[in-house]
């Protein structure tokens, strides 16, 4: 029970960002109107090993590479996109050359200072063995239904899954069943 109420809350972000778009379109900027002068570009997770990393991110979820350099001979950057190649970008750095050891991975739930990645996956029900197959990832939960209190007593239904890749950081990868809260079902 506890799992299910941590789970709960840790895809509060999800249905937030679920709610500005639909599950037949992908997701699309706000109106001019309720525009605000600020962008989130990219997260950059430090990774151990891109090599490794990007086995989950690039060949399992499908994202694409859309920059992969040596920067000053001391860090490697890939950036990939799922949709959209200003917004929601996903950097992986590896720092090169380092001299002291670094721990191994730690699989757990997010704790208060980490971060849980949220993908929306319109093909989980297809891409989740290809996910689960992949070297040096961790399933948490296999896709499993949640409904979420939605507005006026409706519920949002969503198949909830979660891994952790290789370095760790725990993933919700998730698909919209119905109409996130939020739209309208008529557009």
């Amino acid at each position: 029970m506890m799992f299910r109420s941590f789970r709960h809350a840790t895809s509060i972000l999800f249905l937030a960002l679920a709610w500005l778009g639909s599950t037949s379109a992908p997701a699309a900027p706000v109106p001019e109107s309720e525009r605000i002068p600020v962008d989130l570009r990219r997260t950059t997770l430090v990774v151990r090993d891109i090599d490794k990393s990007i086995l989950l991110y690039r060949d399992a979820l499908g994202l694409k590479v859309i920059y992969d350099q040596v920067i000053s001979g001391t860090t490697r950057l890939v950036l990939l996109r799922a949709n959209d190649e200003f917004v929601g970008v996903l950097g992986l750095m590896q720092r090169l050359n380092l001299t002291e050891p670094v721990p191994p991975p730690s699989f757990h739930k997010a704790r208060p200072g980490e971060h849980i990645l949220v993908f929306n996956v319109q093909d989980l029900d297809r891409r989740f063995e290809a996910i689960r197959a992949t070297p040096h990832v961790t399933v948490s939960e296999p896709p499993t239904r949640i409904d979420y209190p939605g507005p006026g007593g409706s519920t949002i239904p969503v198949m909830f899954s979660a891994v952790w890749d290789a370095d760790g950081n725990f993933i919700e990868l998730n698909r919209i069943m119905g109409t996130p809260a939020g739209t309208n079902p008529a557009k």
